[in-house]
């Protein structure tokens, strides 16, 4: 991986080397953390610049509230500390990681004596399934492994150590000579990819699993959902059924390390053609649009990085 200069670290930014964690850190045993994937682009309109950046800084500090985990500065603090390190590290276009996590504490299954630490790391990441799979889409296996029940753990959360679920299922679909994983629910329906949502095109319509199929609500979803309706597409949130995989005339994923990566085929059934098909193209072209500022439509889903040095 592609390292950058500096860490932001608890309020203050240290080189890259030096932002290091105790080996009794409590996140570390027991996974108790939350994080957010967060990307900038270099952006015609305004340089570099985060995309949705506010919506992912409060997903963090919700998620971090559902785990009791009080996050030890503000929304703002936690916005201008990530715009302060991409500007601090040069980077033009690149994938952010805050994370917010039990640190070195009394060892045992509580937490709430541990103190809570806040990292902020950004680097130089391509699409997360390739710029081979965003052209011409992926291969995806239904896993044998179920996406965690809201009923033992908070999928609505985006915490690090739920993501044990994710790493069985693309470990098992890769062994297996796949590109990607997607997930049934507890209850057997269709609930996302391994990082991804997932939305089915049927005759024009785009379907995609609601909250309450056990889904991330992300934040690229939103938008590509809005996206979607704004291009006079009718998006409709009901359960899916696996079988409808199968049927689909196209499928797409959405996430912020994927982006937005067509899928041409599930489990050896080729999806429509085989190729991506047109409403996923024009979702596609706009949605891309919109992450590098070509679009003004979508100018406010933009926070632009401050120029390093007074120089853009």
């Amino acid at each position: 991986m592609p390292q950058g200069e500096f860490i932001w670290k608890n309020g203050e930014l240290v080189p890259w080397a030096d932002a290091q964690v105790h080996v009794l850190t409590h996140a570390l045993h027991y996974g108790t953390g939350v994080f957010e994937g967060i990307r900038c682009y270099d952006t015609e309109a305004f340089g570099p610049a985060i995309f949705r950046h506010q919506e992912h800084v409060d997903r963090l500090f919700k998620s971090a509230e559902l785990y009791y985990m009080p996050v030890p500065y503000t929304r703002e603090q936690i916005r201008q500390a990530t715009l302060e390190t991409v500007a601090a590290n040069g980077l033009r276009s690149c994938y952010i990681r805050p994370l917010v996590f039990r640190g070195e504490g009394p060892m045992g299954l509580s937490p709430l004596d541990s103190p809570v630490d806040v990292i902020i790391a950004p680097w130089e990441w391509g699409s997360y399934l390739g710029d081979e799979g965003k052209a011409n889409g992926v291969r995806a296996k239904i896993s044998s492994w179920r996406r965690l029940s809201p009923a033992g753990l908070i999928p609505h959360a985006k915490a690090t150590g739920q993501y044990l679920n994710s790493v069985l299922a693309k470990i098992e679909v890769t062994k297996a000579g796949y590109e990607e994983a997607i997930l049934l629910d507890d209850r057997g329906m269709v609930c996302e990819g391994s990082g991804e949502n997932i939305f089915v095109v049927q005759e024009g319509r785009i379907v995609t699993p609601p909250q309450s199929a056990s889904i991330l609500d992300g934040i690229n979803r939103r938008s590509a959902m809005q996206v979607a309706r704004d291009l006079g597409f009718e998006v409709v949130e009901r359960d899916l059924a696996r079988a409808e995989l199968y049927l689909a005339d196209e499928i797409f994923l959405t996430g912020t390390a994927a982006e937005l990566t067509p899928v041409r085929e599930v489990d050896d059934h080729a999806v429509g053609t085989g190729k991506p098909g047109p409403v996923t193209r024009e979702v596609q072209r706009v949605f891309e649009d919109a992450l590098h500022g070509r679009d003004e439509r979508y100018h406010g889903w933009l926070d632009p990085v401050p120029a390093r040095d007074g120089a853009r």
